[in-house]
């Protein structure tokens, strides 16, 4: 449970920190589910550096981060850069999977990626590949802290 509870925090934490960061750099907020899309903002809202997370995101932080590690512990020998395009497509499954999950549950799927010109249903965007090879790289640092736990 333990292990639940860190990959829940880290996955938050990191989704504020890289929504707050791309506003302050592209100038614009992503779709906060109110239906409008992503919002124009001025410079004064780019430099509160408003990040933003949901709720339904803590359990699929803390339920991949857990199944990953097994994964991560057989493949520990491959070359980075084998883990780290095996982590991208994974990802890219969990996120489409858990917002097609999330549709049916709730009617609509808390990130609405249909604005960009590389997304798949709304559901994930391929030019957030090199963020999800990185991040799946850095999270077999945390699976390392958290095992030594």
């Amino acid at each position: 449970m333990t292990h639940v509870l860190v990959y829940g925090a880290v996955g938050w934490c990191a989704e504020i920190l890289w929504t707050a960061i791309c506003s302050l750099f592209t100038g614009v907020r992503g779709d906060l589910g109110d239906d409008k899309g992503p919002t124009r903002l001025s410079r004064e809202q780019r430099l509160r550096l408003l990040g933003h997370t949901y709720l339904w995101m803590f359990p699929v932080y803390g339920l991949g981060g857990l199944l990953f590690e097994r994964l991560h512990d057989a493949i520990r020998s491959w070359p980075w850069l084998g883990r780290g395009a095996l982590w991208t497509v994974l990802i890219f499954a969990v996120e489409y999977v858990a917002g097609a999950l999330l549709c049916r549950l709730t009617g609509r799927c808390p990130w609405d990626y249909s604005y960009s010109r590389y997304h798949l249903h709304g559901l994930i965007r391929f030019d957030y590949a090199p963020l999800w090879f990185v991040f799946g790289l850095v999270l077999e640092r945390v699976h390392d802290a958290v095992a030594a736990m």
